[in-house]
């Protein structure tokens, strides 16, 4: 069983800046391809960022430029940095483990822009 912790997730005024963080437990995580998703109020979960096991990455239009998914394998950790937020950019971030036919997913971060 893999469990993913995300962090870094809090208030934070537009034009600001987040970095959120997925710890996960064992040694799946190298080979497995790691994304953040999020779920806005009223809508439906979305993709934001992709990174596969080879680093190779894929962004969402939404945040395509503001965004940057990165991975420390040794720290079995993911990340999401988050730059020049935007109110719309509001919404419970997930982080998700997929390594066919295993998947996971964590338990979210609220993520709140707003002055």
């Amino acid at each position: 069983q893999v469990q993913l912790v995300e962090s870094g997730g809090g208030l934070v005024q537009p034009g600001g800046s987040l970095r959120l963080s997925c710890a996960a437990s064992g040694s799946i995580f190298r080979v497995s391809t790691m994304g953040w998703y999020r779920r806005a109020p009223g809508k439906q979960r979305e993709p934001v960022a992709t990174i596969t096991s080879g680093g190779s990455t894929n962004y969402a239009d939404s945040g395509k430029d503001r965004f940057t998914i990165s991975r420390d394998n040794a720290k079995n950790t993911v990340y999401l940095q988050m730059n020049s937020l935007k109110p719309e950019d509001t919404a419970v971030y997930y982080c998700r483990l997929y390594s066919p036919p295993f998947e996971y997913w964590g338990q979210g971060t609220q993520v709140t822009v707003s002055s």
